[in-house]
């Protein structure tokens, strides 16, 4: 059952907006995007009716994994801006309404940063041991089996030391020794940094591969069957992370935010195919708020039954943590073009993002998902993405779903920058840009201001338990809690299904429904039962 205290924590059922700083609006004319782009547009977010930003990574960077590959855990970039433009950000969102959650990228630094440059000078100064690094095997070959993310051997040889270093995903992205104090105490420290200027909390990016088997032990193969792209897909990812001695730092990582009011919240990315264990054990009391996996990111398909087992996975007990999902992210092709299977994809938006607050946790919706953006089209010549080049063209990579935001029909570059961005536009997004959608009353911004909205109106969709009651042939779920029981049906098939409200309930909200008793294909509704 919800507890309590659910009342009084902003961030439970919160609506979280998902900015992507490089694609979001350039205000200094070099094609990418930066924080006073933020700021410039942060009325247009606080209008969606959300409750935060996220920003993903916008620290000093090589930019070999666009900001994931961190140089300097408290400074901004200066692709990005300054200190002080975060900070004049953070003041006009709090103005607004908004928290401010940043990235943590806790699991690796990037090469250039000055641990690794000291690590990596010899085995015995006080950065020795602050990232994870292995003598060869007597025939000079890797310490062991573990693959990287991004293709390869999990492991770069360094002449400086004599040794391998790990990495998880790209060589220019050395993994660090998380459960060496002292590293665990920089990285605190770099926490306390952002939270002394104001910020309202973190997303922990890729925290299960925080710490690994210090034996360094193979990794087992999986079972066959699956779609395989890279040799890391192979392993069970048993030793390289998930480890029980990622728990005890989270701990400490909640200790800390504790002390700032109790009001910073803090979720967990969990990748990977033992996500769901990870996310109980990762947000069990005492540790992280929430947390999210891929169960939607990366499915090709949307089912009723997909939605049943994101329900299973957090039933509500007692001691549970609380669940975040996303159907769209800057790492996954954008929602509408996976699941739209020839459908209409205007329609499929607007009942996906009534979907996304009728399920129980935190959602994030991802910029320019207010929009419907399809899946961008990015050319081979102009990919950027390393995990997309590599694997060219077996998998979409995340260019597509990286691409500028479009502000207005008619201007140059979709109104993200006055050059050539970093990115191409899509030639399908400017007329989707917010200028033409603001004045149009059927635009899917309209209808995701309006759906978002209900999370603010319907206390049992922000914190109520949820039932999923039917999946075939239409899905029904109930959303109970706070005295108010709200009923909703989704067709996610391609085709119309009878379907009559039960006695007793009132229409709260519809999307693509136009006849009585028919539940039309991408058709929703929304109810909630008189009396309650």
């Amino acid at each position: 059952m919800t507890p309590p205290q659910a009342h009084h924590e902003w961030w439970r059922g919160a609506v979280i907006y998902q900015i992507y700083p490089r694609s979001f609006a350039d205000t200094s004319g070099d094609g990418i995007g930066d924080l006073k782009g933020i700021t410039a547009h942060l009325d247009h977010v606080a209008s969606l009716g959300v409750d935060a930003v996220w920003i993903s990574p916008f620290y000093p960077s090589p930019m070999k994994d666009f900001g994931y590959d961190v140089a300097d855990y408290c400074g901004v970039d200066p692709v990005f801006g300054t200190l002080a433009d975060f900070d004049a950000l953070l003041a006009k969102a709090h103005g607004l309404g908004l928290r401010v959650i940043v990235d943590q990228v806790w699991s690796h630094t990037s090469d250039q940063h000055p641990w690794f440059q000291a690590s990596r000078q010899d085995r015995t100064g006080p950065h020795a041991d602050w990232y994870v690094w292995a003598d060869a095997r007597a025939d000079g070959s890797p310490p062991n089996n573990w693959q990287s993310v991004f293709g390869g051997p999990g492991w770069t040889w360094d002449a400086r030391r004599g040794q391998y270093y790990q990495h998880n995903f790209l060589p220019e992205q050395p993994q660090l020794n998380g459960r060496h104090p002292a590293v665990q105490d920089a990285l605190l420290a770099a926490a306390e940094f952002w939270l002394d200027r104001g910020v309202d909390g973190f997303r922990l990016d890729a925290v299960n591969f925080m710490i690994g088997d210090p034996g360094l032990r193979d990794n087992p193969p999986l079972p066959p069957g699956g779609r395989r792209t890279r040799p890391f897909d192979f392993q069970d990812k048993v030793h390289n992370q998930s480890s029980p001695d990622i728990l005890p730092f989270l701990e400490r990582v909640r200790a800390l935010t504790e002390r700032y009011d109790g009001d910073r919240f803090t979720v967990a990315e969990i990748p990977g195919d033992h996500a769901a264990r990870e996310m109980k054990a990762f947000t069990a009391e005492g540790r992280l708020n929430s947390a999210y996996g891929f169960l939607y990111l990366y499915a090709d398909r949307l089912t009723a039954d997909l939605v049943r087992t994101g329900a299973e996975m957090w039933p509500g007990e007692a001691g549970e943590g609380w669940p975040s999902w996303a159907f769209s992210n800057h790492d996954a092709p954008r929602v509408v073009s996976r699941w739209a299977e020839g459908r209409d994809e205007r329609a499929l938006a607007e009942l996906l993002m009534l979907l996304l607050v009728c399920l129980r946790g935190d959602v994030f919706v991802y910029y320019g998902e207010e929009l419907g953006l399809p899946q961008g089209e990015v050319p081979y010549d102009r990919l950027v993405d390393p995990e997309a080049i590599a694997n060219w063209p077996q998998t979409l990579g995340r260019d597509g779903a990286r691409t500028p935001m479009p502000w207005r029909a008619g201007g140059p570059f979709a109104g993200f920058s006055t050059v050539e961005p970093w990115l191409p536009i899509d030639a399908r997004h400017p007329a989707l840009a917010v200028d033409a959608q603001k004045v149009d009353p059927n635009s899917m911004l309209k209808a995701t201001r309006r759906i978002l909205g209900l999370r603010r109106a319907c206390p049992a969709l922000r914190i109520g338990d949820m039932t999923v009651l039917t999946t075939h042939p239409l899905l029904t779920i109930t959303r109970e809690g706070d005295g108010e029981t709200l009923l909703a049906a989704f067709n996610l098939g391609h085709e119309a299904q009878d379907w009559t409200a039960p006695e007793g309930y009132v229409v709260v909200d519809s999307v693509n429904v136009t006849q009585a008793g028919i539940l039309p294909p991408l058709g929703g509704v929304l109810l909630r039962r008189t009396g309650a």
